[in-house]
This record gives C-alpha cells, sequence and structure tokens, in this order.
C-alpha cells in the first residue's frame, strides 16, 4: 500500500481493482467462447490441429498444457512456448486458442500454456508453473514434431511476465531451484517475443507518478500487484519483477536471444516495454521495438483491427526469420 493511505481507502482500492479485473476479463473470456464455437475457429481450416489436449505437468488442475502444430511439415518445426495474460489472476489457455492457433498457422508446434492464478496461488506460483512448461515443452517436442533446438517463448501482458521469467531462467544462473532446472537443460531460445507486458509487477504506483491515468487504468494496473505479490517484497520475489533483473543484471551467463516488443501508444504498460527493449540492448541482444500508435493494451487480440493484423505479421516473421534452420 501507498504510504499516506488509510486502511480503508487501501481496502476500497482493492477491491475496485478486483471488480475491474474481473469485468475485463470477464469480457474477453465471453468473445473468446463466442469465436472458439464458429467454424472459423477450426484448426483444420488454416492447416493445423489441435494434437494434444490437457497435457499435464504438475499436479495442479491448471498445470497443463494444449498442443497445436501444423498438419504438413516438411520435417521438425521450431517450438513456440505461449503464455497467457490476464493480470495473474484470470483467463487461461482456453480464452487465448486464437494466439495458439495463428502461430500454429505460420509453422509452430505451439504449446499453449495454463498456469496457476493467483490470489488463490500467489507468486512463485505462475513463475515456477513457467519454468516447468519449458522443460516439458523440450521433453514433448520430439513426440509432436516439434525441434527443441528451435524454441521460443511468448505471451502477452502477465504472460510477457512470464516471458521474461522463462527467457531469464535459459540464460542467468539463478538461485531458484525451479529457475535453474531451466537452466540445467541447456537450451537457449531462438526468441523471446514479450507483448505489452507487466514487466515489473511491485510498484506499479510507478505508473500514475508518470502521467495522470483513469481510474480503471489506476485500478487495473493495481490489481496485479495486490493479488500476485501477497507478501512484502524481497530476494525471494526477484523474478517477479523480471525487468528489474535485467537492468540490474552485470551480464547474462548465456547470450540472450533476440526479442520482439510489441506495444500501442495508449498502452499504460509500454514504458516497460520501452525499458526491456533498452535492457536487452544493454546486454548485447538484438531488441527489436515496435510501438504502434493509437493502439490499447492487447491490441493484437483484436485480430480484425489493421493495426491488429500488422502486428501479428511482424511476429510471426520474426519468429519465422530467428527459427529457421541452421
Amino acid at each position: 500500500m501507498s504510504e499516506g493511505v488509510s486502511p480503508l481507502v487501501g481496502t476500497l482500492r482493492r477491491a475496485r481493482a478486483v471488480a475491474v479485473a474481473r469485468v475485463v476479463a470477464g469480457g474477453f473470456e465471453v468473445l473468446s467462447r463466442v469465436g472458439s464455437a464458429t467454424p472459423l475457429a477450426r484448426p483444420e481450416r488454416y492447416g493445423a490441429e489441435l494434437a494434444g489436449r490437457d497435457l499435464p505437468y504438475g499436479p495442479h488442475p491448471r498445470q497443463t498444457v494444449d498442443i497445436y502444430r501444423p498438419v504438413d511439415s516438411s520435417g521438425p518445426a521450431p517450438v513456440m512456448v505461449y503464455f497467457h495474460g490476464g493480470g495473474f489472476r484470470a483467463m487461461s489457455k482456453d480464452t487465448h486458442w486464437l494466439m495458439a492457433l495463428r502461430f500454429a498457422r505460420a509453422g509452430f508446434v505451439v504449446v499453449n500454456v495454463d498456469y496457476r492464478l493467483a490470489p488463490e496461488s500467489p507468486f512463485p506460483a505462475a513463475a515456477q508453473d513457467a519454468c516447468a512448461a519449458i522443460r516439458l515443452a523440450v521433453d514433448l517436442a520430439g513426440r509432436y514434431g516439434g525441434d527443441p533446438t528451435r524454441l521460443l517463448i511468448a505471451g502477452e501482458s502477465a504472460g510477457a511476465n512470464l516471458t521474461a521469467v522463462a527467457t531469464i531462467a535459459c540464460c542467468f544462473e539463478r538461485p531458484e531451484p525451479w529457475a535453474r532446472a531451466v537452466y540445467d537443460l541447456g537450451v537457449v531460445p531462438r526468441a523471446s517475443l514479450p507483448a505489452c507486458g507487466i514487466l515489473q509487477v511491485s510498484d506499479t504506483e510507478r505508473f500514475t507518478r508518470a502521467k495522470p491515468l483513469p481510474l480503471i487504468s489506476r485500478d487495473a494496473l493495481r490489481d496485479p500487484e495486490a493479488a500476485y505479490l501477497k507478501r512484502s517484497l524481497s530476494a525471494e520475489v526477484e523474478l517477479a519483477d523480471p525487468l528489474l533483473v535485467m537492468e540490474r543484471a552485470p551480464r547474462a551467463d548465456r547470450p540472450l536471444p533476440p526479442h520482439f516488443l510489441p506495444c500501442g501508444t495508449k498502452d499504460p504498460l509500454l514504458d516497460d516495454t520501452r525499458r526491456m527493449a533498452a535492457a536487452v540492448s544493454r546486454l548485447g541482444g538484438e531488441a527489436i521495438l515496435r510501438v504502434y500508435p493509437g493502439e490499447i493494451h492487447a491490441f493484437h487480440a483484436l485480430v480484425w483491427r489493421p493495426a491488429a493484423r500488422r502486428c501479428w505479421e511482424e511476429m510471426t516473421q520474426f519468429a519465422l526469420d530467428r527459427s529457421a534452420p541452421v
């Protein structure tokens, strides 16, 4: 809670933030369900298939993945691990079938990941699950026609945070056992694509200090911090803020993969995306920052919009270029 804020005001803010998060997530879930029921959502229309459903990587009901893949492939395909958004407290792989299908249509074996949600499962649950899902993707890739040496990681919003966490686990020798288990795989992603991410969950008041924001935006930004970080900040929650890890690191233990970082100018999270691009560049990595004028948070989900289509074209081309066989 910010200094000078009374307990009553803090409680009201948290309640309002939860309500806003539920409304936003509910609207997206309705759109996703309606879309998935149409013939246009059938993978076979796009030369793809849902090859694996609810494959477990842990005992919790949300520790599962779906596998999408192209039907016709001339050889082992690159593997895209995708983490959905939702502020760490909402949505699922089922709401994000469209993202998985778009990448499968482009030629990727896609591991579409569910993970445990806050506030019932606060940090480090989602970060641990992201790392476990990377390990599962490497293990399963060959079975579904994928090449585990051509691994890519992507996600949006909270999923972009987990994308950054998984990328760090691959490239930095971390003390957390669950992150170290990924490092020990020896696999460096061919590319990392964190879109419109909340890349620092702590101190979300930084956005309102930077510029005035509408009330609904302030509430939506406060909610992930309240839900995901339910304990006092310490070194134990460092990977909740992958942006700070990248900004403070003197070097990476392995070369960072190329990053594609898209965000709209009307997205209050734009500054996080810009800071991540600068941090990747400082550490010697390639950072492609794409800023889309006038676009809102997670605009690329609105696939009927010209800017969303352009973003998808640029993302998939970037991913295909970086994942080509060597």
